[in-house]
């Protein structure tokens, strides 16, 4: 009974402690988490916006409106920890960077972003297409579970040109293959 209360008290004790802020009940009010999501993570940035991490989503909030991405959405992330800014890629090729405070919140965040985006990736496969350049095919998971593949051209690449299209044809075809699923 003893530890039970003492636990308990450390429990209640520790949010005293933390540096870090808590996601404010009005800004999660504003979340639209769908059911089965959760948060996973939430800082708020230097510009007084709020950037959350829920199982199924990214979720930016601003002054006036909430941006909500899938994960699989998201490319990938690089955290510069001299600047504390979190550059997004996206997977139609353009970037987002969030600048975190100097607080614990950052590394917090970025962890459960990494995991997240990875969480998405099933497989990956690059297509070396006539010119040199590089196209990522990937097996994602959207928000739902459900699997699909999907295209991520390096740079101006044209995915009309007839060379380029057999070159991820067939990366598609490799990765659809590789987890057992019809072409």
């Amino acid at each position: 009974m003893r530890r039970a209360t003492l636990a308990r008290r450390y429990r209640d004790a520790v949010p005293l402690f933390s540096r870090r802020r808590r996601l404010p009940a009005a800004e999660r009010a504003r979340l639209d988490l769908l059911p089965g999501d959760s948060v996973l993570a939430s800082t708020e940035l230097v510009d007084g916006q709020w950037v959350v991490a829920s199982r199924r989503a990214l979720h930016v909030l601003g002054a006036a409106e909430v941006a909500r991405s899938p994960w699989c959405d998201v490319d990938g992330g690089t955290l510069d920890p001299t600047t504390r800014t979190l550059t997004v890629r996206w997977v139609w090729g353009s970037t987002s960077r969030l600048v975190f405070p100097e607080e614990p919140g950052a590394r917090t965040f970025s962890q459960a972003f990494r995991e997240r985006v990875q969480q998405s990736v099933v497989h990956v496969v690059t297509a070396v297409v006539p010119d040199g350049r590089r196209v990522k095919v990937a097996l994602r998971r959207d928000e739902d579970g459900e699997l699909f593949t999907q295209v991520i051209p390096d740079g101006a690449v044209d995915l009309t040109d007839p060379a380029v299209t057999t070159a991820v044809d067939a990366a598609e075809a490799e990765i659809r293959d590789a987890v057992g699923l019809p072409r």
